[in-house]
């Protein structure tokens, strides 16, 4: 009698076990704080994308977001936590620097009145620790300007008759990247 009182305090000890390691299978690490985003540039609704950018979205902490919570002339990752990455399907150019088809981590150095933009070739990088300015691809300076207020950073395109701008915008701070992809280059010849 003995025994099986031990046997069934081990049998109900081993099953508590299993319980605890499937509970603890079943969960998941805490999500991020800030949102993610994926973008597309597309010249019409029926034709295939031609650039994607995949990006964190930050929350403004005031309107003064560059200078105070992101800090003028350091390299940022454009972003959070993940490097932003962005992928072109076809050659563009990217200001006045031509960029074949492929995917980059998109970096800045955020300036008051400027701020300098810049394609890497090193991928898959948690935020700016990695940064190595040997991959550089393109390297351009674009006006910075003011625009409406927006809560959460925030990637779009707009496109032109000459040619697309990509547009980083955070808090009252707008920054248009132009971009001319194949498509666009060869139907104004």
């Amino acid at each position: 009698m003995k025994n099986l009182n031990t046997t069934g305090i081990i049998l109900i000890l081993l099953m508590g076990l299993m319980v605890k390691q499937e509970i603890k299978a079943q969960s998941f690490n805490d999500p991020d704080n800030n949102p993610h985003d994926i973008v597309y540039y597309r010249p019409s609704e029926q034709t295939r994308p031609q650039i994607k950018v995949v990006y964190g979205r930050p929350a403004a902490h005031d309107n003064e977001v560059f200078g105070t919570q992101i800090p003028f002339g350091q390299i940022w990752k454009t972003g959070s936590n993940e490097s932003t990455e962005i992928k072109f399907y076809c050659d563009v150019m990217f200001g006045n620097k031509f960029v074949k088809a492929g995917t980059y981590s998109l970096y800045t150095i955020p300036n008051k009145d400027y701020w300098i933009v810049i394609l890497n070739g090193k991928t898959d990088t948690y935020g700016a620790h990695f940064y190595d300015p040997k991959y550089n691809v393109a390297t351009i300076e674009v006006p910075a300007v003011k625009g409406q207020k927006m809560e959460n950073f925030s990637i779009g395109f707009h496109s032109k008759s000459y040619g697309t701008q990509m547009v980083l915008a955070w808090a009252e701070t707008r920054v248009r990247i132009p971009l001319y992809t194949e498509e666009r280059l060869i139907s104004k010849i």
